[in-house]
């Protein structure tokens, strides 16, 4: 089977299997609960879902920690069950991507059961295991994990050796440098792949490579020992490994989630000619409103940043690689009362302009559920409300260190990615229309308001403003192929860019402030055409708040 390009063309809408729609009373959304609402996701004109993790698991960290990478878990449904989601969707002209989580298992997985078992076992390979420093009572050394904290984790009270996790204690990780161990996640791709998936979204996929000294590392306020365990040595000997015995039989596509990853290291991930991943995540535009890429150290959002940014990846993989687009996700809070703008009185005008400022860029957009209605962050006030395992694990870390809970114990519920996670509202009855039953986790305070159905009968709302822009994308070929050019440079307030081709130009103009900003002359937006806007009217001299719009113009 030809492996082709179809992911440049791609809407693609994540979905969060246990908050999307729940269809028999438990609780939890489902499988079957997706199945029913594939109508809502074709009316939006999407024509791709990445769905976070189905799979068996103990949900220590919400399907991110696998037990069985053949089934699927049980509150969700059964293996039946997504394969009429797959015949279901294709049926409708969309695709599915599955997660892929293979730099870690659970500690529930069969393999590191058996690891445990018996030393002597091939699984103990499966596995990094080490000797712990002063005869076994200190960890076999000083880095520290995503959750904060040791990455280590004794195998038990009266063990000397220490399995690695970069993550939760109960997220063992794999050992790469084990032939095993990678001919195993080969057989998942092919069995998925089989099953008519399109494709994976591959979790922290740039961290399977370790350093094999496993040595101290100098110190650091987050992530002690990033060095080793980030891009590490044989990364693109493994990813090329995986094209070659998995992705390059069947007509799917990958996109890499690239912790930490510079341009330069992502140009080589997205080189076509080396056959390793098709897209990567980077996360540089998401730091924008923090210190340090650390979430927890909030910073002022300013423009000029963002669109540094923006450039440098834009210009960076232009006819080089391709670019993922995207504002949200299940590890990021929402972006509506981020990013300089507003979640209150200008909630609608901030989503659409949002929206319209980054599905103009070239790459393939995702939409994150929620998104295409304005759904807001949740107003958590208490840790008894949070089920999120990182936020936890931040906040027992404040708690016990001043330093730390002077600087992150403000904004942990401000940045916790339960915001994102909280079910979708469908409607304003109880649980949103998202369960008959109380839902795992509280539902957003405002879903009587913010949901799926005021929404859909409002002629006005963000979700026909998405549909509206997925239209023109789809539409004009100059947003898919043009040159970005960076415009008003120095604008504190605007972010405005061209995308340029032989037949078109055209011109983006978003405002991230809340008041009116005069625009220059230069524009000369009599030359355009008008494609959209989210405001009823417009004045050419300036930019009401948050205002957004996308003209067109013949070269």
């Amino acid at each position: 089977m030809k492996h082709t390009d179809w992911y440049k063309d791609a809407i693609i809408y994540q979905i969060y299997p246990r908050s999307f729609k729940d269809s028999n009373a438990d609780g939890f959304g489902d499988i079957p609960g997706i199945i029913s609402k594939l109508d809502y996701l074709k009316q939006l004109g999407i024509n791709c879902i990445w769905l976070s993790p189905v799979y068996d698991s103990p949900q220590e960290d919400n399907g991110y920690d696998i037990a069985n990478y053949y089934d699927i878990y049980p509150p969700f449904g059964t293996l039946d069950d997504m394969k009429t989601l797959i015949k279901k969707a294709h049926e409708k002209g969309i695709r599915i991507i599955m997660d892929l989580v293979v730099n870690h298992t659970s500690n529930q997985h069969r393999w590191f059961q058996e690891a445990l078992k018996n030393k002597n076992s091939p699984y103990r390979n499966y596995y990094i295991f080490k000797k712990g420093k002063n005869n076994g009572k200190k960890p076999p050394n000083n880095w520290t994990g995503f959750f904060g904290g040791s990455t280590w984790e004794k195998e038990n009270p009266n063990s000397d050796e220490y399995y690695l996790h970069l993550f939760a204690k109960g997220q063992p990780d794999l050992n790469w440098e084990n032939e095993k161990v990678r001919e195993e996640v080969i057989n998942i791709l092919r069995f998925w792949l089989d099953l008519g998936v399109d494709g994976f979204r591959c979790d922290v996929i740039t961290l399977i490579s370790k350093k094999q000294d496993f040595k101290n590392r100098f110190p650091k306020l987050a992530l002690t020992g990033k060095d080793a365990y980030i891009n590490g040595p044989r990364l693109h000997e493994y990813l090329h490994e995986l094209y070659v015995k998995a992705y390059a039989d069947y007509d799917c596509m990958t996109v890499g989630e690239t912790v930490l990853s510079s341009l330069k290291q992502a140009k080589n991930l997205v080189d076509p000619k080396r056959q390793e991943l098709d897209m990567v995540f980077n996360f540089d535009h998401t730091d924008t409103d923090n210190y340090f890429g650390v979430k927890y150290l909030k910073a002022k959002f300013k423009v000029k940043k963002l669109r540094k940014v923006i450039q440098r990846w834009q210009d960076g993989l232009y006819q080089k690689g391709w670019n993922s687009l995207f504002i949200e996700n299940h590890d990021q809070r929402r972006s509506v009362g981020r990013f300089g703008t507003c979640d209150q009185k200008y909630r609608v005008e901030s989503s659409k302009m949002l929206a319209t400022f980054y599905f103009f860029l070239q790459g393939t957009p995702f939409i994150y559920q929620g998104q295409e209605i304005g759904t807001t962050n949740a107003y958590f006030k208490s840790i008894d409300e949070i089920k999120d395992v990182e936020a936890k694990n931040m906040y027992a870390l404040s708690q016990k260190n001043k330093l730390i809970g002077l600087l992150i114990k403000k904004y942990i519920f401000e940045v916790s990615r339960d915001n994102a996670r909280i079910p979708m509202a469908w409607d304003d009855s109880s649980y949103g229309g998202f369960s008959s039953v109380k839902p795992w986790i509280r539902m957003n305070s405002n879903y009587e308001k913010i949901n799926v159905k005021n929404a859909i009968n409002d002629s006005n709302s963000v979700f026909y403003y998405y549909q509206k822009i997925i239209e023109i994308r789809k539409k004009y070929p100059v947003i898919k192929d043009g040159k970005y050019i960076t415009i008003l440079k120095h604008s504190n307030s605007i972010f405005a860019y061209l995308r340029k081709d032989k037949k078109h130009t055209l011109l983006a103009l978003t405002n991230f402030k809340n008041k009116n900003i005069k625009l220059t002359k230069k524009l000369n937006l009599c030359d355009y055409k008008l494609l959209i806007s989210n405001y009823m009217e417009n004045d050419d001299n300036y930019l009401k708040p948050y205002e957004a719009r996308v003209y067109l113009k013949e070269n």
